[in-house]
C-alpha cells in the first residue's frame, strides 16, 4: 500500500507541470522527477516509499527508511530490478557507513558469480582498505582518484554498448570499454558489510529512435475499413478519433522500451498501446491501458485498469495522469516481464507466467510483434507525440 498519498499526489501533478517546462531543472525533493526530467525520458526506479519493482536475491534486511533503501544485516547479495536494461544513463545516491563495502551492479544476473565476465560491479569501498575504491569496476578497472566518501554521494553512469562512463559527485572517475560487452541485465544494489543506503535511483533509456516523423503516417499501416481516423495535426501530433480501430507499426518488436506523450481530449476516454501483436490481427496483443479514471476520489482505485496497467492482467497501482493534460508513458518489455511508468512513476510490474502461445490472448508470447495504437469507441479523441523506441540487446 502507498503510505503517503499526498506525496504521490505531487507526482501526479507532474503532468500539469509539463505544460510549463521553463521550471528549475532539478527535482526539489529526493525520489521525485522535475518536469524537465520527465520530458527528457527519465523514470524512477525507486518510489521513495516501497520496494515495488525490486527483488532480493539473498536474505538481507532490505527496507525503506526515511526515503532510502537500506540494509545492515544478512547475507552478501543483491536487491535487483525486476526488469533487465540495456543502454541507459543511471543516477543513484548512496551513503555507506565508515568501513563498509557495497556496490551498484550493472547488467547483472540476480546471483553474479564472476564480476569479470558476468556483470559490472561499480564498487563502494574505502581506498584505504580496497584496491578498487568507490567508482571502480571491480576486477576490471580502478577509479581515477581516491574518494573516502562521507555523507550522501551520487553516481552518474552512462552505459552504451561496451562503453561505460562513471561520474562521482559530477567528476569523471571511470572511463571503461569492454571489448566483449554484456548486452542486458538487471540493476542490483549490493549489501556486503556495514550499513548501506540508496535513494534517488533514476534511469533514462538511451538509443531511442522516433516512430513518428511529425508529417505523415510513414512507417505505419492504417485500416480504412475500421472506424478510427488517424491523422497528423499541424503541430506534428498523431490524433485518433472515433472507434473501433487501430494504427499498426510496420516494424515488429520483442524486447524494447517505448516512450510517448499522450493528451486525452475528453473525460474518462479509453485507448491503449498494444504490443507483440500478431500482425494484421485487430488488437491481438498485450495491451498497456490508457484510462485516467479512478473511483471515489482515490487514485489507487482505477476505474478501468488505469493508465499503465496491463488490461485483464494487472491494474495500475495508481492513476497518476489526468485528462486534458499531456503526460508521459514509458513501457518496458523484456522476456516475459513488462512494466510501465506514468510521468516517471512506476504503476505496473507484471510477468506472464502462462505457457507459451503464439496468440497472446491464450498464453505467453515472446515473439516479436507489431505495435498498435487503439481507437476504442466513437468518443475516442487522443493526441500522441514524441513516440520513440529502443530495442533491448540480447545478453
Amino acid at each position: 500500500m502507498i503510505a503517503n498519498p499526498l506525496r504521490f499526489a505531487r507526482i501526479g501533478l507532474v503532468s500539469l507541470a509539463l505544460l510549463a517546462f521553463a521550471q528549475p531543472a532539478r527535482a526539489a525533493e529526493p525520489n521525485t522527477l522535475s518536469p524537465e526530467e520527465v520530458a527528457d525520458g527519465w523514470i524512477l526506479l525507486f518510489d521513495g516509499e516501497t520496494l515495488f519493482g525490486w527483488r532480493p536475491a539473498t536474505q538481507v534486511d532490505w527496507q525503506v527508511v526515511d526515503g532510502a533503501i537500506t540494509a545492515s544485516e544478512g547475507e552478501n547479495g543483491l536487491l535487483y530490478t525486476t526488469g533487465q536494461f540495456g543502454d541507459y544513463q543511471l543516477q543513484v545516491d548512496f551513503r555507506c557507513a565508515p568501513g563498509g563495502n557495497s556496490g551498484v551492479f550493472l547488467r547483472t544476473p540476480p546471483m553474479p558469480t564472476d564480476v569479470k565476465t558476468r556483470c559490472y560491479e561499480l564498487n563502494i569501498a574505502d581506498p584505504a582498505t580496497n584496491r578498487f575504491p568507490t567508482g571502480s569496476f571491480v576486477e576490471r578497472q580502478a577509479a581515477d582518484g581516491a574518494d573516502r566518501g562521507g555523507g550522501w554521494q551520487t553516481f552518474d553512469v552512462t552505459a552504451e554498448g561496451g562503453h561505460f562512463l562513471v561520474k562521482l559527485g559530477g567528476r569523471v572517475v571511470l572511463d571503461y570499454r569492454d571489448p566483449a560487452p554484456l548486452g542486458r541485465g538487471y540493476i542490483g544494489l549490493q549489501f556486503n558489510t556495514g550499513k548501506i543506503e540508496f535513494r534517488n535511483i533514476k534511469l533514462k533509456p538511451l538509443g531511442m529512435k522516433r516512430l513518428l516523423n511529425g508529417r505523415d503516417l510513414a512507417g505505419w499501416k492504417t485500416f480504412p475499413d475500421l472506424a478510427s481516423v488517424f491523422t497528423v495535426t499541424r503541430e506534428g501530433w498523431l490524433n485518433v478519433k472515433n472507434g473501433r480501430g487501430m494504427l499498426e507499426s510496420e516494424g515488429q518488436y520483442a524486447d524494447f522500451t517505448l516512450q510517448l506523450e499522450c493528451f486525452v481530449n475528453g473525460k474518462g476516454l479509453n485507448s491503449g498501446v498494444f504490443f507483440r501483436c500478431i500482425p494484421g490481427d485487430i488488437m491481438n496483443g498485450y495491451e498497456c491501458q490508457i484510462h485516467n479514471g479512478y473511483l471515489g476520489g482515490d487514485r489507487t482505485r482505477p476505474e478501468d485498469c488505469g493508465t499503465g496497467g496491463f488490461f485483464r492482467r494487472q491494474d495500475a497501482r495508481r492513476v497518476v495522469a489526468d485528462d486534458f493534460t499531456w503526460f508521459s508513458l514509458t513501457l518496458h518489455v523484456d522476456d516475459r516481464h513488462m512494466a510501465a511508468w506514468v510521468n516517471g512513476y512506476q504503476v505496473s510490474d507484471w510477468s506472464d507466467t502462462r505457457e507459451p502461445n503464439e496468440n497472446p490472448r491464450r498464453g505467453l508470447r515472446l515473439e516479436a510483434g507489431t505495435l498498435q495504437i487503439q481507437g476504442h469507441d466513437p468518443t475516442t479523441d487522443f493526441n500522441f507525440r514524441n513516440l520513440r523506441i529502443a530495442e533491448i540487446p540480447q545478453r
